[in-house]
C-alpha cells in the first residue's frame, strides 16, 4: 500500500484556498484565446495562403479554402485563404514573407486569426508601381508580376499585396 507522501507527490497540487494562481504551472494550462497563434515560416511561397494544423482549424471552425482575417501589429490586417498542414504545430500559423510584411510581424510574433464571412469579390484593381522598385526593370510588368496572381486566385476587396522586391 502506498504511503500518503507517494500519493501526494504524483497527484497535482490543490489550488491555493486564498484564490492565488500558481504561476509555476501556468504554461501547462490551455490557452484562453485559441485564435491567437504564433507566426511561423511558410513551406510554400504563396502570398494569399496561410497554413494551420487540422486540429487548430477544427477548433476555430475553419475549413480548407475558407477566408480568414489576420490581425497583426499596429492595427494592420489582411485577408488570406487557409489551408491544412499536418506538419504545422497546433499553436502556430504558417505565412510567407509578403503576408508577414503586410501585417508588420516577424517570426515568433502573435497574430489573431478570425473567420471572415461574406467577403465580396473585387471589381477593380489599381496597380501603381512604387517608384524605387521598378528602376532597372524592363519588359512587361503585368506578365512578369501580376498575371499569375490575378489568374490563379480570387481577389478580395481587402486583399492588398505589396511587392517591395523584384526577384529575377
Amino acid at each position: 500500500m502506498a504511503s500518503n507522501d507517494e500519493v501526494s507527490a504524483s497527484a497535482p497540487a490543490p489550488a491555493d484556498p486564498k484564490g492565488k494562481k500558481d504561476f509555476s504551472t501556468a504554461i501547462l494550462e490551455r490557452k484562453k484565446s485559441p485564435n491567437r497563434l504564433v507566426v511561423d515560416e511558410a513551406t510554400n511561397d504563396d502570398n494569399s495562403v496561410v497554413a494551420l494544423h487540422p486540429d487548430t482549424m477544427e477548433r476555430l471552425q475553419l475549413f480548407r479554402g475558407d477566408t480568414v482575417l489576420l490581425k497583426g501589429k499596429k492595427r494592420k490586417d489582411t485577408i488570406c485563404i487557409v489551408l491544412a498542414d499536418d506538419t504545422c504545430e497546433e499553436a502556430k500559423v504558417r505565412m510567407n514573407k509578403v503576408v508577414r510584411k503586410n501585417l508588420r510581424v516577424r517570426l515568433g510574433d502573435i497574430v489573431s486569426v478570425h473567420q471572415c464571412q461574406d467577403v465580396k469579390y473585387g471589381k477593380h484593381i489599381h496597380t501603381l508601381p512604387i517608384d524605387d522598385t521598378v528602376e532597372g526593370i524592363t519588359g512587361n510588368l503585368f506578365d512578369a508580376f501580376l498575371k499569375h496572381e490575378i489568374l490563379n486566385f480570387k481577389l478580395y476587396s481587402k486583399l492588398l499585396l505589396v511587392y517591395a522586391h523584384a526577384h529575377f
